[in-house]
């Protein structure tokens, strides 16, 4: 039963992907444009160069961020929708610690900054943490709340405390301390002719390391263990001697610290400074790729890089076609509803057939 439970798991998302394209391609024949030629400039623009694949990579990496922090939230029994505001004060922070460590060595600094990013977004999500431990009350609503007032907070910061002089953009002066390199000059130096001008950066094996951190935590550690069987069952996690409470909030902590280090690739990788709304609803996206991956690091690691996949390969469909690049929008949305139905009717049919088997050994045993 094991096995099969994990077989349907995997096969779930690929089946609501498949069909999530088939309803896409629907949608192009309605426009008058032939699927497969949309679907073939598509994935054109994503793998048909070296360039494409960086973008690809680019896409991704903060997806694969907000990713892990719904994800992690998730299997504590936690709904994390608050990734927006989160990791908006993750990325304020890193900027911040970026223009007071002027001067500092780049191998002193990078690692501050990433600890900084992380942090910012951790003791915001703490907020909701402690609310939902101490009081009850629901972290859906404390996390969006919370949302607004991180945007509307470093919009204000910004524009009135530490924007650059002279600027008409709401921005901070361009850090430079703790600049993560762009990979196209290594790259180029072992022969993949990756173009000077993609944003691939340093930030992208961070995010790696952040998948393999999340395994670790979740199934390596006691931690991790206490955060599974809260999310399972708060009750009986308590009557084995687990502090819920505590691990409630300790999970939305690292649930937020990831969510900030987006921070790692905007602001350290990519714009060197914090820009106002910079985030075009990375936090929002991250429930998306977390659904998708099933709640698994390595499941958010192959949504990030499909929403990768699709977010580069839509600018080459608006550009060279009739269909505009909302129809990625479409694909993701459709995805997500088939992946949710998806899992309740899975849901349904394993609690079936484990009653099922519960009945055949009651009966084998009388």
């Amino acid at each position: 039963m094991v096995r099969w439970n994990r077989l349907a798991g995997v096969l779930s998302p690929l089946v609501a992907v498949a069909a999530a394209f088939l309803v896409g391609g629907l949608v192009v024949l309605a426009i008058g444009e032939s699927p497969i030629r949309i679907y073939a400039i598509l994935f054109r623009g994503a793998f048909g160069s070296v360039d494409g694949v960086g973008h690809v990579l680019f896409n991704a990496c903060p997806l694969i961020f907000a990713g892990l922090a719904v994800a992690f939230a998730f299997r504590a029994g936690l709904f994390n929708i608050g990734g927006e505001g989160q990791l908006y004060i993750g990325s304020f922070v890193c900027a911040w610690a970026g223009l007071a460590l002027v001067g500092v060595p780049a191998w002193i600094a990078i690692p501050l900054l990433i600890l900084a990013a992380a942090a910012g977004g951790g003791l915001w999500a703490s907020i909701p943490g402690v609310l939902k431990a101490r009081f009850g009350v629901h972290e859906v609503i404390n996390t969006i709340m919370m949302n607004f007032i991180a945007i509307g907070l470093t919009s204000y910061l910004v524009i009135n405390v530490f924007k650059e002089a002279g600027q008409m953009t709401p921005q901070t002066v361009e850090i430079t301390a703790g600049q993560l390199p762009r990979l196209a000059g290594p790259l180029r130096a072992i022969g993949i002719p990756l173009p000077l001008a993609n944003p691939l950066n340093a930030s992208i094996l961070i995010a790696l390391a952040a998948i393999w951190l999340a395994w670790f935590i979740l199934y390596r550690t006691t931690f991790g263990y206490e955060v599974r069987a809260v999310g399972l069952n708060p009750q009986a996690a308590e009557n084995a001697g687990i502090n819920v409470r505590r691990t409630i909030v300790l999970a939305m902590v690292v649930s937020g610290a990831f969510a900030g280090l987006v921070a790692t690739n905007e602001i350290m990788g990519f714009r060197h400074r914090f820009l106002d709304n910079f985030s075009s609803g990375l936090g929002f996206m991250g429930i998306a790729v977390a659904l998708l991956g099933k709640n698994t690091p390595v499941g958010v690691l192959f949504a990030a890089l499909l929403f990768g996949v699709l977010n580069t390969g839509a600018l080459e469909v608006d550009v060279f076609t009739d269909v505009p690049r909302e129809l990625i929008l479409v694909l993701q949305a459709v995805t997500i509803i088939l992946v949710v139905v998806g899992n309740e009717v899975l849901a349904r049919k394993l609690r079936a057939r484990e009653a099922r088997v519960a009945l055949e050994a009651a009966g084998e045993a009388s």
